[in-house]
């Protein structure tokens, strides 16, 4: 068993169950004119499970995450960034708090329709590849000093996050491609870094936080990674989310990218592709949190991340 599998059965061992019936219960007792709107299960999730709330709402449950640490950082910023987002992203309207029936925090937010990209397909490659762009340029904007900074190392360099890669290549690189997924990370790795003011940065973009109608992208989800950082980091979605042909597209349009910037995007799209497959093969083996279907979207970025397309 991986490194990668281990934590996912021990945190899962971990997980309070969450049901439709607690969530009422919770309304009923902190916002209890919320408490007779329809309640569905929305599927996925892994730190936060998510309930619709009627059709215009969702509750965010703390479930995994270890701390109320990303739920708070939701509360405090997606109300500042949200307004000036060219696509819409969940917002807080209430607050939940720890008690007796829950010692965790919850939170009831604005909800993004459409469909999860991991469970749909993007159509209008040249649509969603400029939508992408203008929402990007519109977030890497320079944050305040307030701002959240990196927990780990998602702020860093990428020679700052071998260790993550390594771990990742080594339990699920295939054979055919290793080489070539390594010399992409090593190109990352010798890249220059962000000389620039830190910019907000969303910090994980992948195919289960964003959703698509229309055969494009139309909405953001899960800011709960949100900081203040290299930009690079959401610009590895360029090949992460939008089908074969699109990046240079992508970078045409957000026009704020140099060289040492889509080379350090570039290792972290491959970096991200390896964490897509190592939790697809969660799945496939049945551990409880796995995704199955990750595993191919994630062969498909490092696909085209070694072509450059």
């Amino acid at each position: 068993m991986t490194d990668i599998e281990t934590d996912i059965e021990t945190e899962t061992e971990t997980e309070t169950e969450i049901t439709a019936d607690l969530v009422r219960d919770l309304l009923r007792e902190q916002h209890p004119d919320l408490a007779g709107l329809a309640i569905r299960e929305v599927a996925g999730g892994w730190g936060n499970q998510m309930w619709r709330l009627g059709d215009e709402l969702a509750v965010r449950m703390q479930r995994m995450d270890p701390t109320p640490e990303l739920q708070l950082k939701e509360r405090r910023w997606l109300p500042v960034l949200a307004p000036r987002l060219p696509l819409p992203v969940p917002t807080p309207v209430r607050f939940g708090e720890p008690s007796e029936r829950f010692p965790k925090h919850w939170t009831v937010m604005t909800w993004v329709p459409g469909e999860p990209l991991d469970h749909g397909s993007i159509s209008r490659g040249p649509h969603a590849a400029d939508t992408l762009a203008g929402f990007l340029r519109a977030l890497h904007v320079e944050a305040p000093a307030e701002a959240p900074i990196a927990a780990d190392r998602r702020g860093a360099h990428p020679r700052d996050c071998t260790d993550g890669f390594e771990e990742f290549f080594r339990a699920v690189a295939p054979d055919d491609i290793a080489a070539d997924v390594r010399a992409v990370w090593d190109d990352a790795v010798a890249a220059g870094g962000w000389e620039g003011p830190p910019v907000w940065v969303h910090g994980d973009l992948h195919p289960a936080n964003v959703v698509v109608s229309d055969g494009t992208l139309s909405g953001i989800v899960d800011f709960g990674d949100m900081f203040a950082g290299d930009p690079a980091w959401d610009l590895a979605a360029a090949w992460v989310l939008l089908p074969p042909g699109m990046a240079s597209r992508f970078f045409d349009t957000y026009a704020h990218a140099d060289e040492a910037a889509i080379r350090r995007a570039r290792g972290l799209a491959a970096m991200k592709g390896l964490f897509l497959m190592a939790m697809g093969q969660a799945g496939d083996r049945g551990l409880p949190g796995g995704k199955p279907n990750w595993g191919p979207a994630g062969r498909a970025a490092l696909d085209r991340v070694l072509k450059r397309v």
